[in-house]
């Protein structure tokens, strides 16, 4: 049985039998790094610490409900506004929702100032941004050739380039045991996976993507032909030929920049993807309603999150207004930090510089301060997540400084802390690392009460003249 892929480019295989991740992934320490989920029970209530949430239980318990009704998937053009004071939590609260939701639920994440600094207009970028937080689960039926690799037989001609390779590939599965013979382009697969005799593999028959699934149980005594992360799997049983549906989710922007660009798929690693025309968009919803009938097809709405929401101007607002009513719209969750401001691009004033028929839209849910227990707790979780170890008089003093001044300014000095206790060879952060920083770094007060001090030595100076010193004591 001959197992060539023909001319097909392996990398136009849309069908992912199984995606095994061999490489690390190495991850940064961010501000949100530490958050696992929103920390709820099965009666979503929200417990006082868990996956990295502190406090916010009132804010945390509605993201839950709100959660529930995205995974349901039943009501589209909700929107969800998270209002509270800078350092409240509320971007950590959509950075739970995130997480709990999973990697295939589509979170498209964006800030409000993003819109104007990309080169097409502004509702296209808002479009685009609604399409990619809305998934297509596709159904596929494919076969492939599942078994245990017996033996491996590549035929390398003498002189380069006088003939072209060819071997065998034995596999088998409990039942049955078959030779294929391999063509140039299997070969070549199969050298680049570093397939060996005792491994498990899957191949599509349709694009020729070879994966492997593991060693084999009968092979787990061959200590020398394996590494500490080798992952072992027992042989496939049946015929070596079957049929398996392959479920992948994309979202209906990815489909978009497929369908618009000459270069197809690879216009998704390009970056810039321009502007989609509406006919595009037109056709791709057609086809996407006809699988959905057809059943190979389904709907999965996510969450689009827009922080800085008051950043956006009367016309992006309008936009949205009109984006939440259609059918196809995933659930909107906004973010702001201001009271009552103007509305950019009007001269009118309103709650957290959103017009007012657009909050009639949403459901607010506000966060409130953090008492000082709290601020203890995600200063201790911030510790850990950045691997610092500090004593409790260094915390409660590091806890008091975010009291006074604010939560970030607090966790910004952990780390610098840390490389003040490590210049003076000491194991853990003391109160006089501490001390050192809090010096070092002022903080937005302190900055404030400077510059208001030495005001007539800076530039272009607007805080007006105070007569007297007493006056300015005041």
């Amino acid at each position: 049985m001959s197992l060539e892929t023909g001319s097909r480019d392996e990398s136009g295989a849309g069908v992912k039998v199984n995606d095994v991740k061999d490489l690390t992934r190495i991850e940064r320490i961010g501000a949100h790094s530490h958050i696992r989920g929103l920390g709820l029970d099965d009666a979503l209530e929200a417990r006082k610490i868990s996956q990295g949430m502190v406090g916010q239980t009132a804010a945390r318990k509605a993201a839950g409900v709100i959660l529930n009704m995205i995974r349901e998937g039943k009501i589209a053009g909700r929107a969800v506004l998270l209002a509270g004071q800078p350092g409240t939590g509320k971007t950590a609260i959509a950075m739970g929702m995130a997480k709990a939701l999973g990697e295939e639920t589509p979170f498209a994440m964006m800030a409000g100032s993003e819109i104007f600094s990309l080169e097409m207009n502004k509702t296209e970028a808002l479009t685009q941004a609604f399409r990619k937080a809305i998934g297509v689960r596709i159904k596929e039926e494919t076969e492939i050739i599942e078994g245990e690799v017996v033996e491996i037989e590549i035929d390398k001609p003498a002189t380069a380039g006088a003939a072209a390779k060819s071997g065998k590939l034995t596999l088998k599965t409990t039942e049955m045991e078959t030779i294929y013979d391999l063509g140039t382009k299997m070969i070549e697969s199969l050298t680049k996976e570093k397939v060996q005799a005792g491994d498990v593999v899957a191949i599509d028959k349709a694009s020729g993507k070879i994966t492997k699934l593991g060693r084999s149980f009968s092979r787990s005594r061959d200590y020398d032909a394996m590494g500490p992360a080798t992952k072992f799997v027992q042989c496939p049983e049946g015929e070596l030929q079957k049929r398996k549906e392959v479920v992948h989710v994309v979202t209906l922007h990815e489909i978009d920049v497929i369908n618009s660009r000459t270069q197809g798929f690879l216009a998704l690693f390009a970056g810039d993807t321009g502007e989609i025309r509406s006919e595009v968009r037109e056709q791709i919803d057609t086809k996407v309603a006809e699988w959905r009938e057809e059943g190979r097809a389904e709907i999965v709405p996510g969450v689009l999150f827009i922080d800085e929401v008051h950043m956006l101007d009367i016309e992006c607002f309008s936009f949205l207004n009109r984006a939440l009513e259609n059918e196809m719209s995933p659930i909107l969750v906004v973010a702001t930090n201001r009271g009552i401001t103007k509305i950019r691009g009007t001269n009118y004033k309103s709650p957290h510089g959103i017009p007012i028929d657009l909050l009639d839209r949403l459901l607010i849910v506000a966060t409130s301060p953090y008492s000082e227990k709290e601020l203890h707790h995600i200063l201790e979780i911030r510790c850990e997540e950045e691997d610092v170890e500090m004593t409790e008089d260094a915390m409660d003093l590091l806890t008091k400084i975010g009291m006074e001044t604010s939560l970030r300014y607090s966790i910004h000095l952990i780390t610098a802390a840390a490389l003040v206790a490590q210049k003076r060879k000491a194991s853990e952060v003391d109160v006089e690392d501490i001390s050192k920083v809090y010096s070092l770094f002022i903080d937005v007060k302190r900055s404030t009460q400077f510059l208001i001090e030495y005001q007539n030595e800076f530039m272009f100076n607007e805080v007006p003249e105070v007569d007297g010193d007493e006056d300015m004591e005041d």
